[in-house]
């Protein structure tokens, strides 16, 4: 029961050990992906985000308010009373 438990204790360091030294890898990655940027392009960047976001959730805006069933009910009122125009104009110029 020993040996187990020193084995598992020995597999579970190593694995901690190899997953330390990953997230220092990426951690550095990262430290050098960013190195050549300072605060004003990042304010910058951080403003055109937000004026995307903007952009992004009124154009969502409008596309859920023409999926609603109050314009839909619209429409087909709208439809129903063209329709029933071209049934009259038709019935007027029958029989010459």
């Amino acid at each position: 029961m020993n040996q187990v438990l020193l084995y598992v204790s020995v597999f579970l360091a190593s694995v901690s050990f190899f997953l330390c030294c990953y997230a220092c890898a990426r951690v550095g990655k990262l430290l050098n992906s960013v190195k050549g940027l300072d605060w004003d392009t990042i304010a910058s960047l951080t403003g055109d985000i937000g004026t995307i976001k903007k952009s992004i959730q009124t154009l969502n805006n409008r596309i859920n308010g023409l999926n609603s069933p109050k314009l839909n009910d619209e429409l087909l009122q709208y439809a129903i009373k063209q329709q029933s125009n071209v049934h009259d104009i038709n019935k007027k110029h029958i029989g010459g």
